[in-house]
């Protein structure tokens, strides 16, 4: 038999709990659904449990959109 001495990846495991906007997110830890939100976390308002906000994209430095069109430097319509 093995046995792995490896720490445990949370994220190799698939869901991750966050808080989603725009829908009715119940708290881990008591599970009701009255939440105080910032910038980066969400915390329930009953017993503190804080989550992450899921932003649903990336925000910031190395973040590339396209435009759309042929010519990635043509001119915005305004």
């Amino acid at each position: 038999m093995q046995y792995s001495y490896q720490p445990v990846k949370p994220a190799s495991f698939g869901y991750r709990i966050q808080y989603r906007a725009n829908e009715h997110n119940h708290c881990p830890g008591c599970g009701r659904s009255h939440w105080i939100i910032g910038r980066s976390m969400a915390e329930c308002a009953n017993c503190a449990t804080a989550l992450p906000i899921n932003m649903g994209g990336s925000l910031g430095h190395g973040l590339f959109r396209s435009r759309g069109g042929k010519d990635p430097y043509a001119p915005l319509a305004a």
